[in-house]
């Protein structure tokens, strides 16, 4: 599986370091530098939003992203068992993108503390 996360985002190269701790089965890949997004999806878009490649080579994003992450990751694959059903996912989808409304201003916090 492939990553894909901002690496110009703190909360976000904070949550991918935690990934990393636990040994997630997954390639990391910053999308903040432009070379490294893949050709199905544009910079900006990837810039936007969480995405993966799954080990079908689907590529998820939001909450589906999540969960398929969650599935690879040493810990939390109860997780991605408890999340896959479609109603979860679909209320994930919700709080993900509330997040994503606030999440400029949590970055710009996050940024005042380094």
């Amino acid at each position: 599986m492939q990553v894909y996360y901002d690496g110009s985002c703190p909360l976000c190269r904070k949550e991918i370091a935690w990934y990393e701790r636990r040994g997630i089965e997954a390639a990391m890949c910053d999308v903040s530098e432009a070379a490294n997004v893949p050709g199905d999806l544009t910079p900006e878009a990837a810039m936007a939003r969480f995405h993966v490649r799954d080990t079908d080579g689907r590529l998820l994003s939001g909450a589906e992203a999540f969960v398929a992450t969650w599935r690879v990751t040493p810990g939390l694959k109860w997780l991605a068992v408890l999340c896959r059903p479609r109603p979860v996912i679909w209320v994930l989808e919700r709080l993900y993108r509330l997040f994503l409304h606030i999440r400029p201003q949590i970055q710009k916090f996050a940024r005042s503390l380094t």
